[in-house]
């Protein structure tokens, strides 16, 4: 009979971390100069409420971002990751946390998928909120999706979904991001783990909407949650497709996972009892989706057409608003 083999630790496969911190392009424009004048809020029709910016003393501390050297992960077939222990300089962990908790929309997205003849109802079990527009189109400076190279409006039937730009709150984290690791991104992706009960699946996020070997950062606010890694099945049989790979994703951490990682590798969040699980655990991923299919896959799977759902501090749990 087959037994279940244990999760690896990180020592038996980090190598030794660079001896340089990654850095931005210098043509780029400094983050700081981007943020002198913040505004109140984030306002767009295609928003439930108006998203409130981030307070200048969590901008101030996120701009010291990243907060530790990543460490390399490459020493496992296909396997090409950056590991920051942290990436958000601690001071924040809390207040970023609970701030977007409190102030971003979540949907319990519910879907249908078809498996031959029967349909079969799917409820996701975590919270999902996303933002953000494939590269054949932007918006505008007043909020309109135009096309990328001419500019000229899409119209109302160009997608199925209604797109939203990231919010500030969001966007400044992003911008760190691309800064920091020389990635592009423009979807954000915010997963909310209410309890040690909502998870996430192995899958790979290897799309063909993302294009070849695409860059996700992956953070992490609030509980601490184990992330499980293993290797698709191949004809080598590596042993990595029978022993994950067990990271502890803590507050203010990041996984940059690049290369072949998707193409090769399955990842998932477990369910998981006692210890602080059930304090809440935020996730925030940034991607690139190349094409329109990208858009409507995101739109689909993270919003839906539920209702949205907001983080009510008196009964400290997400409480579906009416009327949005």
């Amino acid at each position: 009979m087959a037994t279940t083999k244990r999760p690896r630790t990180l020592d038996s496969f980090f190598s030794p971390p660079p001896s340089k911190k990654i850095k931005a392009d210098p043509q780029d424009t400094p983050v700081s100069d981007t943020l002198a004048e913040p505004r109140q809020y984030s306002v767009h029709p295609t928003y439930p409420f108006n998203i409130a910016q981030l307070p200048a003393e969590i901008i101030a501390i996120l701009n010291f971002a990243p907060a530790a050297e990543p460490t390399i992960m490459n020493s496992q077939p296909d396997l090409d990751l950056l590991y920051y222990q942290p990436y958000i300089p601690k001071d924040v962990w809390s207040p970023l946390f609970d701030f977007l908790r409190r102030e971003l929309p979540f949907y319990r997205v519910k879907y249908t998928i078809k498996r031959g003849p029967t349909e079969t109802l799917i409820n996701t079990p975590r919270f999902t909120t996303v933002f953000g527009l494939d590269e054949t189109a932007r918006f505008s400076p007043t909020g309109v999706v135009v096309d990328a190279t001419s500019g000229k409006p899409c119209g109302q039937t160009s997608y199925r979904c209604r797109p939203r730009p990231i919010p500030e709150c969001i966007d400044v984290l992003r911008r760190l991001t691309e800064a920091s690791t020389g990635c592009t991104f423009n979807f954000a992706l915010v997963n909310y783990y209410a309890t040690g009960s909502d998870s996430i699946s192995y899958h790979s996020d290897d799309e063909r909407f993302l294009g070849t070997d695409p860059a996700i950062a992956s953070f992490t606010l609030g509980a601490k949650r184990d992330f499980l890694l293993k290797h698709k099945p191949t004809e080598a049989k590596h042993e990595s497709e029978v022993k994950a790979i067990k990271l502890p994703l803590a507050s203010g951490g990041m996984i940059l996972m690049k290369g072949r990682t998707q193409s090769n590798w399955l990842h998932s969040i477990p369910k998981r009892k006692g210890g602080d699980a059930d304090k809440g655990r935020i996730n925030i991923t940034f991607r690139r989706a190349m094409v329109k299919g990208g858009t409507e896959n995101y739109y689909r799977y993270n919003v839906g057409e539920g209702g949205v759902h907001r983080w009510n501090e008196a009964r400290g749990e997400m409480v579906e608003e009416t009327g949005k």
